[in-house]
């Protein structure tokens, strides 16, 4: 058999602000954030099946992605639990997603991983995500650094 990784490429926006950050950060700021989601795994070798030739459809990966992550997160604001800005922020209902963690783009990828291994088929492995929060700086998780 042949292992192959696939990607797909997603795109969200999202405001956050970094609890007790000694710069900028530390303010309620947007990013378009793009994340790479690769998976691994064996194509399907049915002539029988619609997925023929394929690891997952991407369609498939398309809709785990989109149900757990961009869909819950886009145009949100993402805050620390604790988070100073949380009384004023509470205004916002549905806008506002809080996290047990300070949302750095490291963090957040950490969690993402957690979210998104649990959601594929048991043929189908997570290998590595990458998330862009700016041009010029992101956060990568692979599967093989965290056993």
């Amino acid at each position: 058999m042949n292992t192959v990784r696939v990607t797909k490429k997603f795109s969200f926006e999202m405001a956050h602000a970094l609890e007790r950050h000694d710069g900028k950060c530390r303010n309620i700021h947007g990013h378009s954030y793009f994340l790479y989601v690769t998976i691994q795994g064996n194509p399907i070798h049915d002539d029988n099946s619609p997925k023929n030739g394929m690891v997952m459809d991407f369609a498939d990966l398309k809709a785990i992605v989109n149900r757990e992550i961009i869909t819950p997160l886009d145009h949100s604001l993402m805050l620390y639990e604790k988070s100073e800005f949380l009384n004023s922020a509470k205004n916002l209902h549905q806008l506002l997603v809080l996290k047990p963690y300070n949302p750095t783009c490291e963090n957040m990828i950490i969690d993402f991983a957690s979210i998104l291994a649990k959601n594929f088929p048991a043929e189908i492995k997570l290998h590595s995500l990458k998330l862009e929060e700016t041009k010029t700086s992101y956060a990568e998780w692979f599967a093989d650094d965290n056993g």
